[in-house]
C-alpha cells in the first residue's frame, strides 16, 4: 500500500518539477508557467491517494468474483444510480459540454427532453427481463437464446468498445490537461500514466464496491467543480449577464430538422441519437446492467436508473451553462484569452484553461481533481465490466479460471490491472480521430454500442432469430456506424486513389494550411453527421437481421449453452 501511495505522488510530482524546471528561481514564473500551485498539487495528490486507500479497504472485504464484480447484488440503488451517471459521463462529457454551447450552440442540451422516453422503455420493458436473470455478465443472456457463437461475439465487441473509450478517454483528459499546465503535448503519456495508475490501482483491488463509492465522491467533486466555475464568473459579471438571450452569430446553424444529412446538428437528431444511444448502453452495455445487477430486484434496478437521468438533468444542464458563462466572461475579458485560442476556432480549449489560468490557488486544484475524478469514474468502471466479461465469458465459460475463490478473485485483480495498461499505451493513437470531442465521442461510442444491443434485441424480442441472421445484422449495423463515422476520410481517400469526385457524396474538397508546417492539408467534411451513426446503425442491424434470420433460420437443435 506503501509503495503504491510513494508511486503516485513520485509522478504527481515528477508533472509538477517537469513544466517548471526552466523557472525555479522565482515562484511567479511558476504560477505562470503551469497554471498550478503548490496547493493544488497537494490537493490532486491527496485525491489520487485517498481512492487507492478506498480500494485497499474494500479488498480486505472480498471473498468471491460475486462480491467483486456485482457488490452480491444488494447494493443500494441510489448509489449505483449515481455510480452509473459518473460512469457515462467521464471527462469527455465534463469538457464537451461546455465546448458544446460555448462554441455551436444550446441544441445538444436539449437531448434531455429524450430522457422519460428512455425510463419508460429502459425501466418497464428491459429491466423486468434482465433482473429475472442473476448474471454476472450481460452476455450469458445472449448464449441460451441464440448460442455460443453470439455470447461471444457480444463480450468481444464489448471489450473492444470499451478498450477504445477508455482510450479515448484518456487520452482527452491528459490533452486537457497539458493545457492547465502549460506543457506540450509530448507529455500526454506521461499524464495519461498517472491517471490510468491510480484509477486502475484501486479498481483492481476494491472491485465494484470501491467503483461505486469513489464514483459517488467523483460525482460531488465533478458537479461541485461546475459549481465553483459559475459562481466565479457571475462574482465577476456582477450577475447572470452571461446568460445568453439571441443567438450568438459564431455557432452553428441548427434547425429543428433538415433534409441536408450533412447539417452537423438538428434537434430531431439531437433527439433520435440520445434516445438510441441510451437504450443500446443500458440494454447491451456490460458496464450498465452490471450496475442494475448489483441492486436486488427490477424495483430497485428501476430506482437507480431514475437516480442516473435525474443527476444526468442536473449536471448537464449546469455544464451547458458553464459553456454561456464562458462565453460571456471572455467576451467581457477578450484580452485574457492567449493568442493561440480563440472562442470561435477553439471552444473545447477554453474550460481547462479558465480552470487553470483564471481560478483561485486551491480552488483549481479542486477542479482539476473533479477532472480526475470525471475520468477514473469511467475507467475504474469500464476496466472492471471488462475483467467481469473476460472471467465470465472467457475463462469460466470454458473451465480456464482458477478453482477457489481466492484465486478466481486474485485473477480477476491481475486481468484488471492488465486491461488498464493496455488502455494507458493504447491511449497515445487517439488523437488521429478527427472532430471536436462532442464529435469524436460520438464517431467512437456509437460504432460499436448500437450493434450490441441489436443482439439484444433479437434474443430477447424475435422469437425466429437465429444465430446466422443475428450475426448477418451485427455486421451490416457495424459497417454503417463505420461509414457515417469516418465518411469524410473515407470520401477523400476515393478522391486521392481514384479520383472520385467527392461532390458525388454531398461533400466537398477542403484545403488548410497547417501553422506549425506550412504545409497544405486536405480533407473532406462528414457527407452524413455524427448524429446519424446511432440511429441508422441500428436500423440497419434490425432489418438485415430479421431478413436474414428469415432466409437462413436456426436448426431446431440449438447450440449448447452450457456454462
Amino acid at each position: 500500500m506503501r509503495k503504491l501511495v510513494a508511486a503516485v505522488i513520485c509522478i504527481l510530482t515528477g508533472l509538477l518539477v517537469s513544466p517548471c524546471s526552466a523557472a525555479e528561481s522565482t515562484t511567479e514564473p511558476q504560477l505562470a508557467s503551469s497554471g498550478l500551485a503548490v496547493i493544488d498539487w497537494i490537493i490532486i495528490a491527496v485525491y489520487g491517494c485517498g481512492t487507492i486507500g478506498l480500494g485497499w479497504f474494500y479488498s480486505r472485504r472480498q471473498q468471491s468474483t460475486q462480491e467483486y464484480f456485482v457488490g452480491s447484488g444488494n447494493m443500494n440503488p441510489i448509489l449505483v444510480g449515481v455510480s452509473l451517471f459518473a460512469t457515462l459521463l467521464s471527462t469527455i462529457s465534463y469538457l464537451s459540454m461546455p465546448g458544446e454551447s460555448l462554441g455551436k450552440g444550446p441544441t445538444m442540451m436539449l437531448a434531455m427532453l429524450a430522457l422519460p422516453a428512455v425510463f419508460a422503455i429502459v425501466g418497464f420493458v428491459l429491466l423486468p427481463i434482465y433482473m429475472k436473470q442473476r448474471v454476472t455478465s450481460a452476455y450469458e443472456l445472449l448464449e441460451e437464446k441464440l448460442g455460443l457463437s453470439v455470447r461471444l461475439l457480444g463480450a468481444s465487441m464489448f471489450v473492444v468498445l470499451r478498450l477504445v473509450w477508455m482510450s479515448l478517454l484518456i487520452f482527452l483528459t491528459a490533452k486537457a490537461l497539458t493545457i492547465m499546465l502549460g506543457v506540450g503535448e509530448d507529455k500526454i503519456p506521461l499524464i495519461a500514466l498517472a491517471t490510468g495508475f491510480v484509477a486502475v490501482v484501486y479498481t483492481s483491488l476494491g472491485g465494484l464496491r470501491a467503483v461505486i463509492i469513489t464514483d459517488l465522491i467523483q460525482t460531488i467533486l465533478l458537479y461541485g467543480g461546475a459549481l465553483l466555475v459559475l459562481g466565479m464568473i457571475t462574482y465577476d459579471l456582477g450577475g447572470i449577464g452571461w446568460l445568453p438571450t439571441e443567438w450568438n452569430p459564431d455557432w452553428d446553424t441548427q434547425p429543428i430538422f433538415s433534409t441536408d444529412p450533412s447539417t452537423r446538428v438538428t434537434l430531431v437528431g439531437t433527439l433520435l441519437s440520445y434516445l438510441v444511444w441510451y437504450l443500446c448502453t443500458a440494454g447491451g452495455d456490460q458496464t450498465s446492467v452490471q450496475r442494475f445487477m448489483a441492486t436486488k430486484d427490477a424495483a430497485a434496478a428501476r430506482r437507480a436508473l431514475a437516480t442516473q437521468l435525474i443527476v444526468s438533468v442536473i449536471v448537464g444542464v449546469t455544464l451547458g451553462c458553464v459553456g454561456f458563462a464562458l462565453l460571456g466572461y471572455f467576451n467581457a475579458h477578450p484580452e485574457l484569452l492567449p493568442a493561440d485560442i480563440t472562442l470561435k476556432d477553439n471552444p473545447d480549449r477554453i474550460f481547462p484553461h479558465f480552470i487553470a489560468f483564471h481560478l483561485p490557488p486551491g480552488v483549481s486544484g479542486l477542479v482539476v481533481a473533479a477532472m480526475f475524478a470525471a475520468a477514473m469514474s469511467s475507467i475504474d468502471s469500464g476496466v472492471n465490466s471488462i475483467t467481469a466479461v473476460v472471467m465470465t465469458d472467457g475463462l469460466d465459460r470454458f473451465g480456464l479460471s482458477p478453482k477457489t475463490d481466492k484465486g478466481h478473485v486474485r485473477a480477476a485483480r491481475c486481468l484488471a490491472f492488465g486491461i488498464g495498461a493496455i488502455v494507458v499505451l493504447t491511449s497515445t493513437v487517439m488523437g488521429e480521430i478527427p472532430g471536436n470531442i462532442t464529435a469524436v465521442t460520438n464517431k467512437t461510442t456509437n460504432l460499436l454500442a448500437t450493434p450490441i444491443f441489436g443482439l439484444f434485441f433479437f434474443a430477447l424480442f424475435v422469437p425466429f432469430a437465429s444465430p446466422k441472421g443475428v450475426w448477418v445484422g451485427a455486421i451490416f449495423g457495424t459497417l454503417t456506424a463505420i461509414l457515417i463515422a469516418f465518411g469524410g476520410p473515407l470520401v477523400l481517400q476515393l478522391h486521392l486513389l481514384f479520383e472520385v469526385d467527392p461532390a458525388s457524396f454531398g461533400t466537398t474538397l477542403v484545403q488548410t494550411i497547417d501553422k506549425e508546417t506550412k504545409s497544405i492539408i486536405l480533407s473532406c467534411p462528414d457527407p452524413v453527421s455524427f448524429q446519424w451513426i446511432a440511429p441508422a446503425a441500428i436500423t440497419v442491424d434490425i432489418i438485415t437481421g430479421t431478413i436474414a434470420s428469415l432466409l437462413l433460420p436456426a436448426h431446431v437443435n440449438k447450440l449448447s449453452t452450457q456454462k
